[in-house]
């Protein structure tokens, strides 16, 4: 299941940086590919603000 970024998103880019397999992409909030996420959780590990959690 891969992880969502949700509203609570400040685009710090954080978790873009930590994305092993780049399927973070930029924009007022950041977005996940789902289909590159490989759900490592080193993004949402990372997020200061705990805007990435597993989707559904």
């Amino acid at each position: 299941m891969a992880y969502v970024i949700n509203n609570d998103c400040t685009a710090c880019g954080t978790c873009k940086d930590e994305c092993p397999v780049g399927a973070i992409s930029e924009g007022d909030i950041y977005k996940i590919d789902p289909e590159l996420c490989t759900d490592c959780d080193a993004c949402a590990s990372v997020c200061p603000v705990e805007a990435i959690h597993p989707g559904s």
